[in-house]
């Protein structure tokens, strides 16, 4: 890797925490409607649910709470009753004021690596959201630049590294998601390094093995020192 220049790191499971966040949420809100079917199901449908809408809101909070109100009123048959429609949406406020929880080693880690390279923060997600947790987790200081995008696909990474004007090549991913994160970096020829969060959304979920000389995987964020 002795070609990188920029390293772009994802945020939600990279850098704070965020999907327990949302699980929390998830089994609040099966519990809610478990008088219509049994939780595991509920759990179901709202997936499902939320795979459908992604083309409509897109990720992040405000698309999860509108998919939980639709799931609700398609598992009671639209006979659910306002009170629970409103804890819906007081679940989703709850979640947007959840506290921001670093990950461990993080901070050092940018510090360290910002000394030799420049930083990118690359995300997906709302905007809003994306940027409030930012700035409570005051670690906006150590990104040269931030990209918060829809959907991080190939186009989107290249566009980035237009933007950077530096060869894919002389760009690093680190991210939880091999899906978002690492599979289509590597398809343009950049790098990207993986570090597993415990707890990864379906969505983002892949079977398969990566073998790519581009690709490496640590169990922590303090082992990108030893490799950079």
């Amino acid at each position: 890797m002795e070609n990188i220049e920029v390293i772009a790191f994802d945020a939600d499971d990279t850098l704070w925490v965020n999907e327990p966040y949302f699980r929390e949420t998830e089994e609040k809100f099966c519990k809610l409607l478990e008088d219509y079917m049994p939780a595991h199901t509920i759990n179901q449908e709202l997936f499902k649910t939320e795979i459908a809408n992604l083309k409509f809101y897109g990720y992040g909070i405000k698309g999860f709470m509108l998919s939980m109100i639709e799931t609700a009123l398609a598992v009671s048959d639209k006979q659910v009753p306002l009170e629970a429609i409103e804890r819906i949406l007081t679940y989703g406020k709850e979640l947007m004021q959840k506290p921001i929880e670093i990950l461990d080693d993080i901070e050092m880690v940018l510090e360290a690596l910002g000394k030799k390279y420049r930083l990118v923060m690359a995300t997906k997600g709302d905007l809003l959201d994306q940027q409030r947790k930012l700035i409570k987790s005051g670690l906006e200081k150590h990104f040269h630049h931030i990209e918060i995008v829809s959907e991080k696909k190939e186009g989107e990474y290249k566009k980035l590294i237009r933007h950077l004007d530096i060869a894919p090549e002389a760009f690093l991913m680190i991210g939880n998601s091999l899906k978002s994160d690492i599979i289509p970096v590597l398809n343009i020829g950049a790098h990207g390094i993986h570090i597993p969060f415990h707890t990864t959304w379906e969505h983002e979920r892949i079977d398969s093995k990566i073998e790519h000389p581009n690709f490496k995987q640590v169990a922590r964020a303090k082992e990108l020192l030893g490799i950079l």
